[in-house]
């Protein structure tokens, strides 16, 4: 696990365009070397700009999207209809306009679909994660709040010490809606290449203290526990770069 690769574009649409190459390219590598490639998406304001740029890249066609498994990093446990859901927006944005397969695509439980509770839904999601067969992810991608928080693992929650686990239920969140699931650090580790999707100025101060040479504890920045087992890259505009 080497140091963090920091790449920087000079716009968020920039920035959207570049990870969007980079994951067609890396899809297309993995199918190329006979594998069925894993793949955890995020939500945010980013993410959906890098899905609507894959989904509108003349190189799609290098990757078999029937043979693309979809998972998500975290989600907020509201009706599966909710426009505030992740896969809501992925579907929208991305996978509606690609040929994925439906069997393929694993959204995490929403909040009208019979789990007696938020805990429940997050150990429905965890046994899915276990049942998979696959090691591990391809790659993760990550948006990171302005107080340094991933998928829905905020400084100085609880969650952050869960190791017995792959996902988790998130109350209280922060940043509402207040119920969510999460993966946890566990399970986000378990990426060979982890993603961080950075745009704007108000994210600059979070990216700063993360990539900082001596970066402090994830328990007050979540960020900083997540690495990819072979790479990391922070991809940031120059707005989220601007602490640097």
């Amino acid at each position: 696990m080497g140091a963090p690769e920091v790449r920087r574009s000079p716009t968020a649409r920039a920035l959207a365009d570049d990870v969007a190459a980079g994951l067609v390219s890396l899809l297309a590598q993995v199918q190329a070397a006979g594998r069925v490639p894993w793949v955890a998406l995020t939500g945010g304001t980013i993410a959906g700009r890098v899905h609507q740029a894959v989904a509108a890249s003349p190189e799609a066609s290098r990757v078999d999207w029937g043979r693309v498994d979809v998972w998500f990093g975290d989600e907020r446990y509201v009706p599966a209809g909710d426009p505030e859901r992740n896969a809501r927006q992925a579907r929208e944005s991305l996978l509606d306009r690609l040929p994925f397969d439906p069997a393929r695509v694993h959204p995490m439980p929403a909040s009208d679909e019979g789990h007696q509770s938020l805990r429940d839904a997050a150990a429905a999601y965890a046994a899915d994660l276990r049942a998979s067969g696959a090691e591990r992810f391809d790659v993760v991608m990550l948006g990171v709040g302005p107080d340094g928080h991933v998928a829905s693992l905020f400084p100085g929650f609880a969650q952050l010490d869960v190791v017995d686990t792959l996902a988790v239920p998130v109350t209280g969140s922060p940043k509402p809606p207040p119920e969510r699931v999460s993966l946890t650090l566990p399970a986000l580790n378990r990426a060979r290449e982890v993603w961080f999707l950075v745009s704007g100025q108000g994210k600059a101060a979070a990216v700063a203290r993360a990539l900082a040479a001596d970066p402090p504890d994830p328990h007050e920045l979540p960020a900083v526990g997540v690495h990819g087992l072979d790479r990391t890259v922070w991809f940031l505009d120059e707005d989220a770069a601007s602490g640097l």
